[in-house]
């Protein structure tokens, strides 16, 4: 018996345990990790330090590196990520319906959990937390594969929670981590489908890619961000701003970020020089199409990868239309479906973006960088589903819930 079909065989022993798990239980299991997790945060700074050294020394990209780097603020984050979901609505035992047929059956659709979830994720170690918080809570077990780039972080961050879980009679299986950094192990968790009910990936569109063509596991997409601001002929040049710098530098390394900018030809002389100053305050590097750059002193001339790519740093793409018809046009063809907004105070060229991107989430006068669970106000997420089957957008307890009918009778037989 391989490494991963024991890990499997605990996950589904875990899951039966899981799903009985009273609220009360796992309210005050969550309180002491997050607690644990406060008390040992220099002991996980030390590992994480160690998953730094090494991408530092490997030449990882800057905002790989912000991704992968924690320190005592974000650990505190982490915990208080949990105490969050506390305070979040327990959806197990939820009736969704109820329908009494005439035959006297009453039919109750439940909310359950989903049994055993399966995450692979890059570089970001905040990932195990946050996972396990929001899988605990709605009664799943998980395992995790985290990237080789931060695996001393990740079996610092399980071991802790792992603990805490014995302390409080728990099955620590309820979380459990592949520490083998294989590409092969990856691969052969992909297939573990007589254990895993569900995987979900968060990473590059390439890992994303390659779970979805090779798992046997039903697959949630959680998709990379390719997201577009277009700024409208009657858009608040002010708002704009404001946003699009906000969107694209506040933080590069996320999937919610700002990576290519639309705009209208009727405001290019206005607007993109007020732009550009701002964004080269930030040193933000531009790539404009010939259109655009005739109002840019400092771009490069952008390609049609450029319209269609995810940078992760900064680089931004900008693109001349006609009308918001031709904007919507060129943000569907070239979009990863997460995340979209409109800059405009016309309503209807808002109603039109609003009914014609296809995206998760679309935004009207806002950054993108609002497409997060806690932000939304479902406390920590599992990530940002791009697809449209079971669940769109950020991922929180109610999207790691299935349902079940539970049918109540009194001896009723069928004729």
């Amino acid at each position: 018996m391989t490494n991963l079909e024991i890990l499997g065989q605990n996950a589904v022993s875990a899951k039966y345990k899981m799903q009985i798990l009273s609220t009360e239980i796992k309210n005050k299991s969550l309180i002491y990790i997050a607690q644990c997790l406060r008390e040992h945060c220099d002991e996980i700074l030390c590992e994480n330090q160690k998953d730094i050294n090494q991408a530092v020394a490997n030449g990882m990209h800057q905002g790989l590196v912000d991704r992968l780097k924690l320190n005592k603020e974000r650990v505190f984050a982490m915990a208080e990520g949990l105490e969050q979901i506390v305070s979040l609505p327990d959806p197990i035992g939820e009736v969704l319906s109820t329908n009494t047929r005439p035959n006297g059956l009453i039919v109750n659709k439940v909310r359950v959990p989903l049994g055993v979830i399966g995450i692979i994720y890059e570089s970001r170690p905040n990932v195990t937390a946050d996972a396990f918080g929001l899988c605990f809570k709605s009664g799943n077990a998980v395992i995790l594969k985290g990237g080789s780039d931060a695996i001393h972080s990740n079996i610092a961050i399980t071991t802790v929670i792992r603990n805490a879980l014995k302390d409080m009679k728990c099955d620590e299986n309820a979380i459990q981590l592949i520490e083998d950094t294989n590409r092969e192990t990856t691969k052969k968790f992909m297939q573990l489908n007589q254990y895993v009910d569900v995987l979900i990936p968060r990473g590059s569109a390439g890992l994303i890619r390659s779970v979805v063509q090779n798992s046997t596991i039903p697959v949630i997409e959680t998709g990379s961000g390719n997201c577009h601001i277009y700024v409208d002929k009657d858009a608040d040049f002010n708002k704009a701003v404001s946003i699009i710098l906000n969107a694209k530098t506040q933080r590069i390394g996320v999937c919610n970020a700002c990576e290519s900018l639309v705009v209208h030809k009727d405001i290019e002389k206005e607007f993109l020089p007020l732009l550009e100053k701002a964004l080269k305050q930030k040193d933000v590097e531009i790539r404009a199409d010939e259109q655009a750059g005739l109002f840019f002193s400092d771009y490069k001339p952008a390609t049609t990868e450029d319209f269609a790519t995810e940078y992760l740093d900064y680089i931004i793409s900008v693109k001349t239309v006609e009308n918001v018809e031709e904007a919507i046009c060129h943000i569907n063809a070239n979009n990863t479906k997460h995340s979209e907004a409109i800059i405009t105070e016309n309503k209807e060229a808002a109603d039109k973006f609003l009914a014609g991107i296809d995206a998760a989430c679309v935004y009207v006068n806002a950054s993108t960088r609002f497409t997060d669970g806690f932000e939304f106000g479902f406390g920590a997420e599992i990530g940002i589903s791009t697809q449209k089957l079971h669940a769109r957008g950020p991922m929180g307890l109610p999207e790691l819930t299935s349902y079940q009918y539970r049918i109540l009778g009194d001896g009723q037989i069928r004729p």
